[in-house]
């Protein structure tokens, strides 16, 4: 390893009780399974040291093992839709170092975005180091803006506005400009899981991602619009 080259392990997570879409880990994407996704990009990128799947599910293991990557057994109680993932992130961050050694850098791929690519993730990383981060995420250009067309509805049953513009002539160049979170990828240290507990706990820095390459499968119909994605041609160009 080059000197002073921060280790660094990519991990995905991968339970297997999703109810929004049931066995959508593994769930065939354009011939491939969705797991495959993200450990196939894990491996593309020359800062990341080696890759780790960690689950529940024996079915989720033997597709991890087969595409490449290292299985950590998570344990049932934080296996289920209550836990906080940061809990199975400092099991990981833990089993990984006692059997396998000390790393620093600490990367989450969820399967769950398989149109990321590798500039994302290297982005992501080269951000982690030059902006002195604690945490970089993933965001996208947000389709709709609590400053203009998001509401609230109040006890009266009356629609608001989540953010009243600061005068009636707003317009859109006088506010914010809005980002959604996405599920790309969550770049941060090991110190940092170890010593906090949620992603906005400290320092946090951001990647933009283009919409293309920002979806988040929770149903069939993410799934679906994922697969419509994967096979035009606008897709191919832009990845």
């Amino acid at each position: 390893m080059e000197k002073n080259r921060l280790k660094t392990h990519a991990f995905v997570f991968a339970r297997g009780g999703s109810k929004g879409l049931p066995g959508k880990n593994i769930k065939p994407l354009n011939g491939k399974p969705l797991l495959q996704y993200s450990i196939e990009i894990a491996k593309k990128i020359q800062e990341i040291d080696d890759v780790f799947v960690s689950t529940d599910c024996d079915l989720i293991a033997d597709v991890a093992l087969n595409s490449g990557a290292k299985v950590i057994k998570r344990p049932q109680e934080l296996a289920t839709d209550k836990c906080p993932e940061w809990l199975a992130w400092r099991h990981a961050i833990d089993h990984v170092s006692k059997n396998f050694g000390i790393f620093e850098r600490f990367v989450s791929l969820p399967a769950t975005s398989p149109l990321r690519n590798e500039i994302d993730v290297s982005s992501a990383l080269d951000k982690l180091q030059s902006k002195a981060a604690d945490i970089c995420i993933a965001i996208t250009p947000a389709s709709r803006s609590p400053y203009f067309n998001m509401v609230k509805i109040l006890p009266d049953g009356s629609a608001q506005l989540v953010i009243k513009p600061e005068s009636v002539l707003s317009c859109r160049q006088d506010v914010p400009e809005i980002f959604d979170i996405t599920t790309v990828i969550y770049a941060t240290t090991v110190s940092y899981v170890r010593e906090h507990s949620s992603v906005f706990s400290g320092k946090v820095v951001a990647t933009v991602v283009p919409k293309i390459r920002a979806v988040d499968i929770d149903d069939i119909y993410d799934f679906m619009f994922a697969e419509v994605l994967l096979q035009s041609e606008n897709y191919n160009v832009e990845r």
